[in-house]
């Protein structure tokens, strides 16, 4: 008899240590569960009535904490990145909104009367936007504000300095990889440029101006940068977005070297980009980018890599549509905020997965399908599509294709490569026709 080989969680979950064997395979066969039906409610995602409640009784294991079931990830999230140059470590919060649930823990979002929490991971991808996983993530809940109007507690923009410095300390661990903390405007602040001043920048940073500061010799900054002359131009194609169509953007760049003053009276020094769209579509919003950085940026091509690490941002976004959408965590019905933390430590996973696959189809077309897929996943793929499935593995890009196929991509002519939304549709059916493949096996069928 052959032996099967390792399913992905058992790859990636190898080294999980809970304290417990049992919890150790618990937590590896939900996150398969999970992964193979991500849509699914818990009840539904698991195999019968004892699993369901074994997984309710892993999520209820007071404990437990949710840092040690995404341990082995972070791990092994490092260890991809060992293998590359640059890694951008992208950064930014999103809300879960469990609005209507009695679920004990929460607080206030984004208006005062919904209840939720925040998730802020650190998701870290290469610079053609390949996922290597979640390298760290904050989870809390407000408290609600007092009859001052004051919210108690600690101040949310402490993540962004506290994030910098997690980056940092993983920079020493990872000595011939550079790292680069990459946020959107609500990072703007001054304390993690200072912290990363101080730390002697083991870690660069690029993130967006939302602020136009009052320099040294009285000079506002986005005025100071576009007197100049610009670097050049760049070109590039703006996905599409929700209602609006993908489409050709030209940007006119300036970069240049800047002292932003911090609260002590001394200066931060940065590279400021102001990258604005030239002769946009009518009727269509110009695209306008103020970045900053601690990179210099001396001519066009090195401003032009800025944007463009800038544009990988989306990547974190790609990655809350899949926890939201695919795996849909906000309809999550668990009894406290611990017991969310341990379920979304696990669909964190579940949703890189789902990402990284996405990508790979997209820029490592060729690579061996064997590498992510198990060989009854592909064959599956192959057999619900109709197709012969081949003797030998084939590559990742078809099998990607054939899995979106089968979630409603329709593979026309001029469709492009499948979005993550048919892949975690199709994998579900995938994941049951390779179940069922496996268990013919084991009967001798």
């Amino acid at each position: 008899m052959t032996q099967e080989k390792s399913s992905w969680a058992e790859a990636e979950f190898k080294d999980i240590d809970l304290g417990d064997q049992r919890l150790n395979k618990r937590a590896v066969l939900l996150a398969e569960r999970l992964a193979q039906k991500p849509t699914a409610s818990i009840p539904n995602a698991c195999g019968g009535w004892a699993e369901t409640a074994a997984a309710y009784r892993f999520l209820a294991q007071e404990e437990l904490d949710w840092r040690d079931i995404m341990a082995p990830h972070w791990q092994n999230s490092a260890e991809r990145m060992r293998a590359c140059e640059v890694v951008l470590c992208i950064q930014d919060t999103t809300e879960l909104d469990f609005n209507g649930q009695t679920i004990t823990g929460l607080g206030p979002l984004s208006y005062e009367a919904e209840r939720g929490l925040y998730l802020h991971p650190t998701y870290a991808v290469t610079p053609s936007r390949e996922p290597l996983g979640v390298l760290d993530a904050y989870m809390w809940a407000r408290e609600p504000k007092g009859a001052d109007g004051v919210r108690p507690g600690i101040k949310e923009s402490t993540r962004w300095t506290e994030g910098y410095e997690r980056i940092a300390e993983q920079a020493a661990a990872l000595p011939a990889t550079r790292l680069v903390y990459v946020a959107d405007r609500e990072s703007d602040i001054m304390a993690p440029m200072v912290k990363a001043k101080e730390l002697g920048h083991p870690a660069d940073w690029l993130l967006r101006s939302q602020h136009n500061r009052t320099l040294p010799d009285g000079g506002k900054l986005w005025d100071k940068v576009t007197a100049g002359e610009p670097v050049g131009r760049i070109q590039f194609t703006l996905a599409a977005r929700q209602a609006q169509p993908a489409r050709a953007v030209r940007q006119q760049v300036w970069a240049q070297r800047v002292a932003l003053p911090d609260a002590a009276g001394g200066v931060v020094s940065a590279t400021c980009i102001v990258a604005r769209e030239v002769d946009p579509p009518a009727g269509a919003k110009p695209i306008e980018w103020r970045l900053l950085s601690n990179r210099e940026a001396h001519d066009l091509d090195a401003a032009a890599q800025l944007i463009d690490w800038y544009r990988a941002r989306w990547e974190v976004e790609l990655f809350f549509h899949v926890l939201k959408n695919g795996c849909r965590v906000e309809a999550l019905q668990l009894a406290s905020m611990a017991r969310l933390e341990r379920a979304l430590a696990l669909f964190m996973v579940v949703a890189w997965r789902i990402a990284r696959l996405m990508r790979l189809g997209r820029t490592c077309p060729d690579l061996d399908a064997a590498l992510l897929f198990e060989r009854d996943e592909w064959r599956a793929a192959f057999i619900l599509n109709k197709k012969k499935p081949p003797k030998h593995s084939p590559r990742l890009n078809e099998v990607v294709r054939l899995v979106a196929m089968l979630g409603g991509f329709l593979a026309r002519k001029g469709d492009g490569e499948p979005g993550v939304k048919t892949i975690w549709q199709g994998l579900q059916r995938v994941t049951d026709f390779a179940a069922g493949l496996k268990y013919a096996r084991e009967l001798g069928e």
